[in-house]
């Protein structure tokens, strides 16, 4: 489903797990189909007449659009995203008054490539090779710099509930376990989907062994709310942790840096075999 160049890290934020039943997108599959159970989100198309005070939805079912009293939501900063006419849109009703929204998502500004920056940390001494604490203990100021590179992860939200990770730089074992800086740990993205309103990701462990074959290994679904969406910020949060998120419009100039040092260590590994 992913290209294996691509991986990311567990979003702290989402450390949370809900216990929910996921359907697996294959082809064919209609998109209701693809729904998590038990989610009671109400996803459909916004319509011309919607307001700061009113929704105006198409369902996904074909039926005749529905209005949505919204005010108590926008009060209550719920309604995240602005909606347009045409765009997809998830509704989570309140469940004492009928015709009213308690929660609005505009999914389609949901979808796109999502991104923060994160630095290496040093190792533990204890965990390093022999030539590796050496090079630790003569290291200057300027070349600790060469090392602390910035990376940015993330993950990008796509069509029929897929996602792709952001972050992983091709390195080789043997070279990444020299270095003397550990950047987070990696995880595998595959899917994206909302549950009753929260952001729902399944995650794994990324593999790829002699022969270059990729498995994804302990699958996971984190669970988060997402406190913030309009134009390019987002911040998720699960129990009062939070993380913000820039949207990625463009090749990332950070991302690039950290390859050009993956590419320097690895000429120089090959320079010292000689």
């Amino acid at each position: 489903m992913l290209l294996p160049l691509f991986a990311a890290i567990i979003i702290v934020a989402c450390g949370k797990k809900e216990q929910v039943s996921m359907t697996a997108p294959t082809e064919g599959k209609t998109n209701k189909e693809l729904l998590l159970e038990g989610d009671s989100t109400i996803y459909g198309l916004a319509c011309e007449g919607c307001t700061d005070s009113v929704i105006v939805l198409l369902p996904s079912d074909g039926s005749d659009p529905v209005s949505y009293n919204i005010i108590d939501a926008f009060k209550n900063h719920k309604v995240l995203g602005k909606p347009k006419v045409g765009d997809w849109i998830g509704l989570v009703l309140n469940q004492e008054t009928k015709g009213v929204a308690d929660l609005v998502i505009n999914l389609d500004e949901l979808k796109g490539t999502w991104c923060y920056v994160v630095m290496p940390k040093l190792r533990d001494y204890d965990d390093l090779s022999p030539k590796t604490k050496a090079l630790k203990q003569e290291m200057t100021d300027s070349l600790r710099e060469t090392y602390m590179i910035p990376r940015e992860y993330g993950f990008a939200l796509k069509r029929h509930w897929t996602a792709q990770s952001i972050g992983y730089i091709q390195e080789k074992n043997s070279l990444e376990d020299e270095s003397p800086v550990v950047y987070p740990k990696l995880l595998y993205y595959t899917e994206w989907h909302i549950w009753n309103g929260k952001l729902v990701m399944t995650s794994g462990d990324f593999k790829m062994d002699k022969d270059n074959n990729v498995s994804v290994t302990n699958m996971r679904l984190d669970t988060c709310d997402i406190v913030y969406l309009r134009d390019d910020s987002l911040v998720l949060g699960s129990e009062g942790i939070t993380r913000s998120y820039y949207r990625l419009t463009s090749e990332s100039k950070i991302n690039k840096k950290a390859k050009e040092m993956a590419i320097k260590k690895a000429r120089k590994a090959l320079e010292e075999t000689k």
